[in-house]
């Protein structure tokens, strides 16, 4: 079985995410060693809590050029929920900087009537890759899991994989591009639609762990 570092750096609920994929059929390895990163077969950036506390923890575990590092080379790479808004630049919920890995900005739902911050509970996806592995053998409009109340904003748009409307807002969901592919939603909290996301990651490593 593929061997996944799961990154910890005191942000995420581990338990739940290495259990999804012991059932999508990996081998996870819960983490804050570079060498452990290097080692693996792919990477999986985990994240609840708040924006600068996650930047000063990563960079306290020495853990930002090891992220950059296997993210550049080719190694499959999955953020989640808060492990995607610090791959980008900066964030309106504080004042330290991103990795960076991705251009762009994390953005704070604007205040609106009939809506709740933070977005919490089951939303459906709309797919704008609909080529991305993330998607296989999944509806056309999957209901999955989100608790956030900040939302990533990409200067590119061509790599939003997905995007959910909250009130009048639509926002980035999902961004795939090349080997990274990170969610604002949590797939360990999405039932089977989740488990078959994790699924279709797993299967990728192990495309690539034969090629």
């Amino acid at each position: 079985m593929p061997v996944i570092a799961v990154i910890d750096y005191d942000m995420g609920n581990l338990h739940s995410v290495c259990k999804g994929l012991e059932k999508a059929g990996a081998t996870p390895k819960i983490t804050h060693c570079a060498k452990d990163l290097a080692k693996a077969d792919a990477v999986i950036l985990p994240g609840v809590g708040a924006f600068d506390p996650a930047m000063q923890n990563l960079r306290s575990r020495g853990l930002e050029q090891p992220i950059k590092e296997v993210i550049a080379s080719g190694k499959p790479f999955l953020g989640i929920c808060l492990g995607l808004q610090i791959l980008f630049e900066s964030s309106a919920e504080g004042t330290q900087r991103g990795l960076g890995i991705v251009r762009g900005k994390v953005r704070r739902f604007r205040p609106e009537p009939g809506i709740t911050i933070p977005h919490m509970g089951w939303n459906q996806l709309e797919i704008t890759q609909p080529r991305s592995i993330l998607w296989e053998h999944l509806p056309s409009s999957p209901w999955v899991y989100f608790v956030h109340s900040y939302y990533v904003e990409p200067t590119d748009p061509q790599i939003r994989a997905a995007t959910v409307t909250h009130g009048t807002q639509n926002i980035t969901s999902a961004i795939a591009h090349e080997n990274l592919m990170a969610v604002q939603f949590h797939p360990e909290k999405s039932s089977n639609i989740g488990l078959q996301i994790l699924s279709n990651f797993v299967a990728q490593v192990r495309e690539q762990v034969a090629a």
